[in-house]
């Protein structure tokens, strides 16, 4: 899954991040509101744990105008706040979920997979690929029923490639899934990380295509 933490204080961001990561998820973080609009207006989460209160444009205007544009991710939001108003305010405008800070770590990961087992079943359905299955739910990919073990970066390639199956993935997406946006990362490492996965999947009747200057694809090999 692919999560957006947007949330001013640093070290708290960062240190969910951290934890979120170690789980296996993508993880974004952006500390400021106008940014996370911006970021928002181009790319999609699973989930946004959201603070009220940002610099430039509050979390609730930002969550306003993520549902107005249609926008159905789930959002959790957390706040210093301790009000009803504030909390009604947030769950009108369409937030999923509540939390006040200080908050238990454990709890909120355990509100964050909740929400993502609401997602839309779309992203929870089995892919099939030639001989090779990805199962998000699981968090499994099998090669002939036979489970494959991947190390934490490679299934995080594994499943951006294969959720974006038949299009083309930038290198710039794939480094922001694997280490988070505005990560300094060399893109010569996507590379080591494709070439990696390559050997792993060979024979099961799915490539990753190089689109040159573009990024890669996903797809059933050609005979």
């Amino acid at each position: 899954m692919r999560i957006l933490i947007v949330e001013d204080n640093h070290p708290l961001a960062d240190g969910l991040a951290k934890s979120f990561r170690a789980d296996g998820h993508g993880v974004d973080v952006i500390y400021h509101g106008v940014e996370a609009e911006r970021y928002l207006s181009r790319e999609s989460a699973d989930l946004i744990i959201l603070d009220i209160n940002l610099p430039g444009l509050s979390g609730l205007q930002l969550l306003r105008n993520l549902r107005q544009r249609g926008v159905q991710t789930p959002v959790l939001l957390l706040t210093a706040r301790a009000t009803l108003t504030d909390k009604v305010d947030g769950l009108d405008l369409g937030a999923d979920d509540y939390l006040e800070k200080p908050f238990d770590l454990a709890e909120l990961k355990a509100r964050a997979r909740a929400l993502m087992r609401r997602v839309d079943k779309k992203i929870n359905e089995v892919i099939r690929v030639g001989q090779l299955e990805f199962d998000p739910v699981a968090r499994q990919i099998k090669i002939n029923n036979e489970p494959i073990d991947l190390p934490r970066r490679e299934y995080a390639l594994a499943e951006i490639l294969i959720n974006g199956k038949d299009r083309i993935i930038s290198k710039h997406q794939i480094l922001d899934h694997l280490y988070g946006m505005g990560s300094e990362v060399d893109e010569k490492t996507v590379e080591l990380y494709i070439h990696r996965l390559r050997k792993r999947i060979a024979g099961s009747g799915a490539e990753i295509k190089t689109a040159r200057g573009l990024g890669y694809s996903f797809r059933l090999a050609k005979p």
